[in-house]
């Protein structure tokens, strides 16, 4: 069982960035993809950004397209979000999670091993 560890959460201003991460802790991190989620309350999780197996490929929601970038460090069993320019539509508590396969999808129901989420404020 893979247990996800979100971090990097806050509160910031509007235009300011943070750095989510996500440490995967026990079961096989190598070899499958993560994603990265966020909701707010009274909506459905959605798609944020995903990333395969080597990070030779991601995917990006349209609403935070051109402003963040996924990564992954292997050696760390770790993922990385990394948002810039953020905006109070930003806010929600982000998850992260593995997926079920090598490939990066945008499918909530591709992903498993969901972290307990870590709460992004942006304040206007």
């Amino acid at each position: 069982q893979v247990h996800a560890v979100e971090s990097g959460g806050g509160l910031v201003q509007a235009g300011d960035s943070l750095r989510l991460s996500c440490a995967a802790s026990g079961g096989i991190f190598r070899g499958y993809a993560m994603g990265w989620f966020r909701q707010v309350p009274g909506k459905e999780r959605e798609f944020v950004a995903s990333i395969n197996w080597s990070g030779s490929r991601t995917h990006y929601a349209d609403s935070v397209k051109g402003r963040s970038t996924i990564s992954r460090d292997t050696a760390r069993s770790t993922v990385y979000l990394q948002m810039n320019n953020l905006k109070p539509e930003d806010t929600a508590v982000y998850y992260c999670a593995r997926s079920k396969d090598a490939t990066a999808s945008r499918v909530r129901s591709m992903y498993d091993n969901w972290g307990q989420g870590t709460q992004v404020t942006v304040s206007s």
